[in-house]
Formats: C-alpha cells, structure tokens, sequence
C-alpha cells in the first residue's frame, strides 16, 4: 500500500495542533474575566452609542441591556475556548494568533448583539449598524490587550491533574548589579 505523503503530513499538523494541553482555565477566571471585559466594553458601547446617537438616555439603554447578555454570551465563549488547545504555550500563556483569532471571533458574536440591542433601543437600523460598525475596530483592539494581560495572570490556572501551577523563585549566589 502507496501512502499519500500529503496526508500524512496533515494528520501529523493535526495532531500537533490538538495536542492535549497541560493548563486550563477554572469556572471563577472565566467569569471574573467576562466581569472585568465586559466593564470595559460597556464603557467603549456608551461613548459609541452616544457619538453616533447623540442621546445619552438611549447609550445609557443600549451599554446596560448589553451587560446582561454579553456577560452570558462571553462566558459561554470562553468556555468553548478553553476547550480547543491551539495557540496555548505551557508556562507561557497564550499565542499571538490564539489571542487575534479569539478577539475576532468574540467581537463578530459581540456585534450582532450591539446591532440587535441598539436597533431594538433607538429603533434606527442606520444607526443600529453604525455602532456595530465602529465597535468592530475598537472592541477588537481592546479585546486583544485585554487577552494579553489576562495571559499573564495566573490565577484560576488548573493544571491537567487539578492542581494550581507552582511557580518557584530561584536563588542564585549572583548579586544584583
């Protein structure tokens, strides 16, 4: 029997790729995470609405409607995350490209939900879109630094076995210079 070298290659990508991972994040990180992101981006929709509105009544609306549903939708987001191994490094925290390619995935369920809530509160499609619109640049942006400073805080970490990573300081006869 011929192999397909082609395949091959791809099921040994794959298995790279999903590798059993040695971290995961606890049910309290994620939420306190969605608490603390959500804080931020309730910010960010009120300067947005109220730009594209004009109303401060309606931003007001549009920012705390979306405390409720995007806590649930973000949680539930971070829990599929944490499912999938790819971009995690051990005792590094997360990739570039796995805090990029979650931000993006975030903000395109994020934004349906500003779109639905501010169409539903001002009744205005045009400007229903235009805050999902502007939210598309600035959510990503701060979605990115948000995940990269959540990297690199461990608390909520679990290992494979259950137990919280350890981290040691190493003493050295080197004096500091």
């Amino acid at each position: 029997m011929i192999l397909n070298p082609t395949k091959s290659i791809g099921i040994r990508i794959l298995q790279h790729c999903f590798k059993v991972r040695t971290v995961r994040d606890s049910h309290p990180r994620s939420f306190v995470k969605g608490v603390s992101w959500r804080t931020l981006g309730t910010i960010d929709t009120i300067l947005l609405s109220f730009i594209v509105t004009g109303h401060i009544a309606n931003s007001i609306k549009i920012g705390f409607t979306e405390i409720f549903t995007k806590i649930f939708l973000y949680y539930l987001h971070e829990r599929i995350w944490d499912k999938i191994p790819w971009g995690r490094i051990h005792g590094k925290g997360p990739t570039h490209g796995r805090s990029l390619v979650k931000g993006i995935s975030w903000r395109a369920i994020g934004t349906l939900d500003t779109i639905v809530i501010a169409y539903w509160i001002t009744g205005v499609p045009l400007s229903a879109v235009a805050i999902g619109g502007f939210e598309l640049f600035t959510k990503i942006l701060l979605f990115y630094l948000h995940e990269r400073i959540w990297g690199k805080i461990w608390w909520g970490r679990i290992m494979d076995d259950g137990l919280q990573p350890q981290f040691v300081n190493v003493k050295t006869d080197k004096k500091p210079l």
